[in-house]
């Protein structure tokens, strides 16, 4: 086992920030940063003035140029680390082709000796993917970034994925941890320093330099129905619902314009895009509210009518239910500022 040290800091932990070609350089550099900066703003508690020895590791040391051409400097090959307390995989940029896994075998080697070992492996944003290479992950709940969790579900179905949730913490030791969309990897390095170090300076650091994201990502998340099905007909249905959402009773319309049986079609609707017809209407509504929310100043119970609801109360329900805030708390959140309109 790696050794670990307690909340009083007695022992620093060795924290190994791995870099790879993939890797997202701000993802990377925040956490690089914020862990270092524990000790170098002089927040830890007394006698803990170092409680992280962070370093970034790759497969080789040197300049690495990262996913956007940027270059950074691998402090230490993983060669020469045999044992280690936290591993962090940053964010890495998925190409047009998608991830393509058995590109770094010797990564995957190196973090699974690691976790034999001891460690705690950590992702951020879309790292989940390289950990998800361990096998470690199969049958452990995790997250990602909502716009790739298809993908991921598709390379790793035995990884039970919920992009909605900012943070999960598994396994038997909570040692895998994973955060999901955009700035998340804030919450995942709070929740290290809160466990490590202790919850007085996790809080001093989320006051000084980031943000706990207590809302979870529901409401960040963008609605996109399910197209890959390979079912034409309700393809069609799709297409046609995607301009006709509004209008009064739209399920039964669909059913009309299919020239299915309306058991069939329900069915079939089903099954392809793995949301009933009526629920299916509900979440188009909901996201085009969102975009008039954000991007006007309608009052909410005219955006209620414009998407489809008469009852504006009905409405205010059905948001909160499917985004976790009320209208009203979205707009204050996500609304464009004035000084940002053209």
């Amino acid at each position: 086992m790696s050794r670990q040290a307690n909340q009083n800091g007695s022992v620093p932990l060795q924290v190994c920030l791995v870099a790879l070609p993939d890797a997202v350089i701000s993802t990377l550099a925040g956490i690089y940063d914020v862990m270092n900066g524990v000790s170098m703003m002089g927040i830890a508690s007394p006698g803990a003035e170092h409680p992280f020895k962070v370093e970034i590791v790759g497969e080789q040391a040197g300049p690495l140029r990262l996913a956007s051409g940027v270059p950074i400097d691998v402090q230490r090959t993983i060669d020469d680390i045999t044992t280690c307390a936290i591993v962090i995989v940053p964010s890495v940029l998925l190409k047009p082709g998608g991830w393509e896994t058995g590109r770094y075998p010797r990564l995957v080697d190196w973090v699974k000796r690691m976790h034999d070992e001891g460690a705690r492996l950590c992702s951020a944003c879309s790292g989940v993917f390289l950990l998800a290479e361990t096998g470690l992950f199969d049958g452990r709940d995790a997250t990602v970034h909502f716009g790739y969790a298809r993908e991921f579900a598709a390379c790793y179905p035995a990884v039970p994925i919920h992009p909605e949730r900012v943070l999960v913490i598994a396994g038997p030791r909570e040692d895998l941890v994973s955060s999901g969309a955009s700035n998340t990897w804030h919450d995942m390095v709070l929740y290290l320093i809160a466990h490590h170090v202790g919850a007085t300076v996790a809080q001093e650091v989320a006051r000084i330099a980031l943000q706990w994201h207590q809302d979870g990502l529901t409401p960040y998340m963008i609605f996109e129905g399910r197209n890959d099905h390979g079912d034409a007909e309700i393809q069609n249905a799709q297409e046609w619902l995607a301009t006709h959402f509004s209008i009064a009773n739209p399920v039964d319309e669909m059913v009309k314009r299919s020239k299915l049986a309306e058991r069939t079609f329900k069915r079939r609707f089903a099954d392809a895009t793995g949301l009933a017809p009526l629920a299916y209407v509900q979440r188009l509504r909901i996201e085009d509210a969102k975009r008039r929310l954000e991007r006007t100043g309608s009052p909410v119970d005219e955006i209620s009518w414009r998407v489809g609801y008469e009852d504006a109360a009905f409405f205010r329900r059905l948001f909160k239910r499917t985004t976790g805030m009320t209208p009203g708390a979205y707009r204050r959140r996500f609304q464009i500022p004035q000084f940002a309109r053209g």
